[in-house]
């Protein structure tokens, strides 16, 4: 019978979501992106290939495994073709196996030169930090019903009448409220038509193709972009994500029922990271050598995959970890980074928060709140040993066994897997979530 799992972040993102899903391919006979858009970055490591991500499935790089980008996503085509074409350019057979839903909703030039007029009339404080992508106003397009869909590509005349509408009303925006330069109708018309033509062989119904490959036996992995608390509902609002980023959204975002759904692997890492602006409680500094926060920071290689800027570095935070189980319903969690802790003398968990007069042991809902929380740390001892490749739990020092295992009293939660390193094999697994 088959067995699906969703994975998804449970933090800011940067999890390291993307070595987990192509692990787990070789149990599954199909990976799915349910949500988010080309700000997502999945950084793969085989052998002595590094493979960077932003739309293809990280299963990609595991021969025989069908990729499938749901109704969920938010599409820029044109970026979409360059990903497949590096891929294919290192021997990776993409277009036999990547699916595309037609029920995506197109990011276009007018999308991403939205983003960046608006971040760059916001005043610094109220900066999102968003990566510019256009992701945003093509959220905003899709749920006030003026969104291009993939399948109007294929109906020129219908498409061209749909995107001088928008390019009215957006264009109007543009020039008269930001101060920014119109976009050419023409340009992006002739692009979009151009690229219809290169993806229109990859267009296919998900849904269907994902209940017959579940009718056929085949597991499915369901692989998350961003982080759980950067969920437009449940994360740090207003500086978050414009998709859905929890796992019920797995079901919506491809197609499927959510009794199709399984087992959910919450990606963890052993501390925390944040890009961009919105509150982080357990924040460190990260620019002074020496310092807890400057180690995670440099061995922890923290620079966001898509923008390349610096990431925010914190203590591990349960309480926060905890609201993230909760809003997910997760089943086991996936340690990532243990090894960018070796070597420190001690370690803190932030297991609650003093705020408005009381300790709390969940996060709360809204930017205002969280950053008014004060962060309550608990101490434990580091170790000194590497942990880097270890296969099984008896080869990990007996502070980093007892680390892990006061995450999973903290939660209530089981750690069913730890990642040690960036390769396949520097994984520890406890319980397999598709056996």
């Amino acid at each position: 019978m088959a067995r699906n799992v969703v994975v998804v972040g449970t933090q800011w993102g940067d999890e390291g979501k993307g070595k987990i899903v192509d692990w787990l391919t070789d149990h599954a006979g199909g990976v799915v992106r349910f949500q988010g858009g080309h700000n997502a970055g999945h950084t793969l490591v085989v052998g002595d290939q590094v493979y960077k991500l932003n739309l293809v499935p990280s299963g990609i790089v595991r021969p025989g495994v069908d990729c499938f980008i749901g109704n969920g996503v938010v599409l820029d085509i044109h970026h979409l073709i360059s990903e497949i074409r590096v891929l294919e350019s290192g021997g990776i057979d993409v277009r036999s196996r990547l699916k595309l839903s037609p029920g995506c909703p197109i990011i276009l030039a007018y999308h991403s030169a939205l983003d960046h007029a608006r971040e760059a009339a916001r005043c610094a404080e109220l900066r999102i930090g968003t990566t510019g992508k256009g992701i945003g106003p093509a959220y905003e397009d899709k749920v006030a019903r003026r969104a291009l869909r993939v399948y109007d590509l294929f109906f020129p005349e219908r498409f061209a009448d749909k995107l001088r509408d928008n390019l009215d009303y957006h264009n109007f925006v543009l020039t008269r409220y930001l101060n920014a330069a119109a976009i050419d109708f023409a340009a992006v018309l002739a692009q979009a038509m151009a690229d219809a033509e290169e993806i229109r062989p990859l267009v296919t119904d998900v849904s269907a193709e994902l209940h017959a490959l579940n009718q056929a036996g085949r597991n499915l992995l369901f692989e998350g972009a961003q982080g759980a608390l950067l969920d437009i509902d449940h994360g740090t609002y207003p500086f978050v994500t414009s998709s859905n980023c929890v796992a019920g959204q797995a079901a919506a975002g491809s197609g499927i029922g959510p009794g199709m759904l399984h087992y959910v692997l919450g990606i963890t890492k052993a501390y925390c990271t944040r890009v961009g602006s919105g509150p982080f409680p357990s924040e460190l500094d990260i620019e002074t050598e020496g310092l807890p926060g400057h180690q995670m920071s440099q061995k922890g290689q923290e620079f966001g995959t898509v923008t390349g800027r610096k990431r925010r570095c914190g203590w591990l935070d349960v309480a926060a970890l905890k609201r993230s189980i909760q809003i997910n319903g997760v089943t086991g969690l996936c340690i990532t980074k243990l090894d960018v802790l070796d070597g420190l003398p001690e370690l803190r968990i932030c297991t609650a928060y003093r705020f408005d007069g009381k300790v709390v042991d969940l996060l709360p809902m809204g930017a205002d709140e969280v950053a008014a929380c004060q962060p309550i740390l608990e101490s434990m001892s580091g170790w000194s040993e590497s942990t880097v490749g270890a296969a099984t739990l008896e080869a990990l020092p007996q502070a980093a066994r007892a680390y892990l295992a006061r995450i999973e009293e903290l939660c209530g939660i089981p750690v069913d897997i730890v990642s040690t390193g960036p390769e396949r094999r520097e994984t520890i697994v406890r319980r397999h979530p598709l056996e």
